[in-house]
Order: structure tokens, then C-alpha cells, then sequence
């Protein structure tokens, strides 16, 4: 056969050409912005953490006819962005309260990969409607197990302390010995290397393959706890960064941090393990009435001083993202319902009035092509109601967006709460 210089030219221009087009169907990110398909990117998202979960419900109605009934209802008001729990550890109670069931790692090392069936539905659901998701690892808080199930399997805390109920110091002390444990991160690792490495059972794609997946989250909202335990988050954060960089090319990787506020309310500390290469956007969370923003259930009397805090709270992150030349994401914002009411019939004018003004700074980056890239609402509940007369999750309940451990109904955006689905309409239908 004969070969012409023409015929190689041409092609090595379908093999390149071939390659980058499958290459721009990632998310990416240039300078201070995400790239999709060779354009910016900018989303309204949600977090939606128990989606992994609900394709493993045995009721159809209420697994996978509900996830794909949920998806088209937020691609239909603009949500193309879904942040959810990748996997979960351990067993029983910890920190005294309900974990998330079923668990992909209930005993140490020993995985029901057939549960990942839930997360492979969620990302083939989510592909065919061009949708995106970052998927968190592991996390800091007890709701999934996370790090205390890591640190008792491995002795450093008992199982009695791991499951009664701690106090915030307690808790603090406890928790920051995880980035310290050794044996704890190569746990972490093995699920994190299962979950990465994973062939989707539907799509028959590899995980790292599959564009649906936008990024990698470290953990949900990983903290020092303790100043001492600083030096060791700091290594943590970049070697895991690292390691899951060597896993997988194509996706990007962030820590899944609440901003200042999780570092230590230290700025540097933010911007520091913000730093490394492997590590391609920034993320902040705004949480005011866990940050006492207003106190107890004064939400409407204390919604002026709430609105002028998260701004300023939102743009120093925004000048840390800018310093940094990196993406920013508020991946995590809620607030209860009027009266503090945990009633979806209860109205949301308070939270409507402040989910406005937090878009309105996503809206005004991407009229300004600025950092602030993405903006997540906590959280989605679908078609799932709170349970009358029960206040906390019990297993067989439907999934909502509260975790186990909150008051069910707490922050939670429901189908039914028309007015909040309006205002996330007009922001992210036409932002421009």
C-alpha cells in the first residue's frame, strides 16, 4: 500500500482533531475559569449527595423512576450541576446519630462494589442529559462515616467514643488525628483508588473516562479541627491531590473546603493548600445559622446582617481565587424556612430573598467573566417529604437533602417550593 505525505497529514489531523473534541467534553479549567466544549463554563448547581443512592431503592417509584423524574425537573429550571456523596464507610451510630445507609465500606476494606450500581445509574442518567457532577470521597463530618469510622478502625479512637455523642471539642480533638494516621489515609486511599477506577456497569466506561464526572472532591468540607493538626492537613491535602491526579488525567480536583472559615479562619492557610497545581479550583461554603449569623430562630430579623457578611465572606474568597488564578465555587449555601419551620408548606421568603443575593454574585462574575465559576444550593429533596411527627432521618426513609444527622426539612429545597424554583429559573436559565 502506498502512503502518501498527504495521507499521514491528513491523518494525523482526524487523530488530533478526534482527540480534542473528546477532550473539550471534559470540564477543564485556563486561567480563572472552567472550559467547556472550548467555552467558559458557568452553572448553577445543587448538591444532591444522596443521588448515588436512590437507583439502589427496591421501589421503583421511589429509586429510579424518582432519579430520572428529579433530573429532568432540574434540567427543565437550568441545574446542569450535581455535587454527591461517591461513597460511604462503616456501620451503626457515630457521633450518635443515624449514618447514610446502605454503605459502600461497612468493614474495613471489605467493599459492596454491587452499590456503586447506584452511582454508575446516576452518571448515565446525567450524561444523556448533559448534565455534571463532582463527586465527594470521603468526609469530615460523621453523617457518611468518614473520618472517625477511619480513625476507629484503625484504634486511634475507640468504638465507644466514635459513637456516642461528642461535643465540639470532642469532636475536634478526635477528628483532626485523621490527617496524622497513616494507616486511616491509606484506607481513604483504597476506597478513593475503587471509586476512580471504576467501570460503569451501564455505560461500560471507565470512570475516568466519562465526561458526566466534572472534578474529584478530596472529602465534603475537610478541616485541620486543630491548629496543631495544620502541618499534617496541609500534606494531606496536597499528597491526596496528587494521588488522585495520578489515577485519572482527565478530571479536575478540588478539596471540597468551606473557605476561611474551615482553615483555621485563617486566609493564608485558605490560599496555601489552594496553591498546588494538582488542586485546580477553590470552593467556599456559607452556612449562617451554623456560623450563629442569627440567633436561634430569627432568621427575617437577622436576614440584613446575614446578606452583608456572606457577600464579604464570598468576595475575599473571591480575591484569594483571583490571587490564585484559579475557578471558584460556592458549593455549599442554605437556610431554613420562614420561622425556622421545617414544614414545606411553610413560606421561604427569607431564603428566597438570600438565595438572590448570592446568585446575584455568581450572576455579576459571569457578566464580568470573573472567577466565581459555579454556585451550588443546599440542597435539593425532590419529591420526598419529611416523615409527620419525626424530626430525624430513620433508614427506609426517602432521601432529602438534609443528612441523617439534621432536622429533615431543615434546608432542604423541595419540587413544591415554587418561588425558590423561580429565582434559580431566571438566574440560571439567562444569566447574561
Amino acid at each position: 500500500m502506498k502512503i502518501t505525505l498527504s495521507g499521514i497529514l491528513l491523518f494525523t489531523l482526524l487523530l488530533f482533531g478526534s482527540k480534542t473534541e473528546a477532550q473539550s467534553n471534559f470540564v477543564s479549567v485556563k486561567n480563572h475559569q472552567f472550559i467547556l466544549n472550548n467555552k467558559p463554563y458557568y452553572y448553577i448547581g445543587t448538591n444532591y449527595w444522596y443521588g448515588g443512592l436512590l437507583a439502589l431503592v427496591k421501589d421503583k417509584k421511589h429509586g429510579k423512576d424518582r432519579l430520572r423524574k428529579e433530573l429532568d425537573f432540574l434540567k427543565a429550571h437550568g441545574v446542569t450541576n450535581l455535587r454527591v456523596l461517591a461513597g460511604s464507610e462503616g456501620k451503626g451510630l457515630v457521633n450518635g446519630v443515624e449514618r447514610v445507609k446502605p454503605t459502600l465500606q461497612a468493614e474495613q476494606g471489605q467493599f459492596d462494589e454491587s452499590l456503586l450500581e447506584g452511582l454508575d445509574f446516576l452518571l448515565f442518567e446525567i450524561g444523556k442529559r448533559k448534565m455534571h457532577a463532582v463527586l465527594f470521597l470521603s468526609n469530615n463530618w460523621e453523617w457518611s462515616g468518614g473520618f472517625l469510622q477511619y480513625l476507629s478502625w484503625n484504634k486511634i479512637i475507640t468504638d465507644s467514643t466514635m459513637q456516642r455523642k461528642l461535643n465540639w471539642d470532642d469532636l475536634r480533638d478526635n477528628t483532626s488525628k485523621f490527617y496524622s494516621c497513616q494507616p486511616c489515609i491509606e484506607d481513604y486511599k483504597k476506597q478513593v483508588q475503587l471509586i476512580v477506577n471504576r467501570v460503569n456497569s451501564y455505560t461500560k466506561k471507565a470512570y475516568r473516562d466519562d465526561p458526566a464526572i466534572m472534578a474529584w472532591e478530596l472529602a465534603n468540607e475537610p478541616r485541620p479541627m486543630r491548629p496543631t493538626a495544620v502541618d499534617a492537613y496541609k500534606q494531606w491535602t496536597s499528597e491526596m491531590a496528587v494521588f488522585i491526579k495520578s489515577l485519572d488525567k482527565n478530571h479536575l480536583v478540588t478539596l471540597g473546603t468551606e473557605g476561611i472559615m474551615g482553615t483555621e479562619e485563617s486566609a493564608e492557610l485558605f490560599e496555601e493548600v489552594h496553591r498546588p497545581s494538582q488542586i485546580d479550583y477553590l470552593t467556599l461554603h456559607i452556612w449562617p445559622k451554623n456560623w450563629s449569623w442569627f440567633k436561634g430562630k430569627e432568621i427575617e430579623q437577622g436576614l440584613d446582617s446575614v446578606i452583608a457578611k456572606t457577600v464579604r465572606y464570598i468576595q475575599t474568597q473571591k480575591q484569594i481565587a483571583d490571587k490564585l488564578n484559579k475557578p471558584l465555587v460556592i458549593e455549599e449555601f442554605g437556610l431554613p424556612r420562614d420561622q425556622h419551620s421545617f414544614d414545606p408548606t411553610t413560606t421561604t421568603a427569607a431564603r428566597d430573598g438570600y438565595y438572590s443575593v448570592v446568585f446575584t454574585q455568581w450572576k455579576n462574575s459571569v457578566l464580568q467573566n470573573h472567577s466565581i465559576a459555579g454556585c451550588n444550593f443546599w440542597a435539593f429533596g425532590g419529591t420526598a417529604r419529611p416523615v409527620p411527627h419525626q424530626e430525624f432521618w430513620k433508614e427506609g426513609d426517602d432521601f432529602m437533602g438534609d443528612p441523617p444527622q439534621e432536622e429533615q426539612g431543615l434546608n432542604t429545597v423541595f419540587d413544591s417550593d415554587k418561588s425558590t424554583w423561580n429565582i434559580i429559573k431566571q438566574f440560571a436559565v439567562s444569566p447574561k
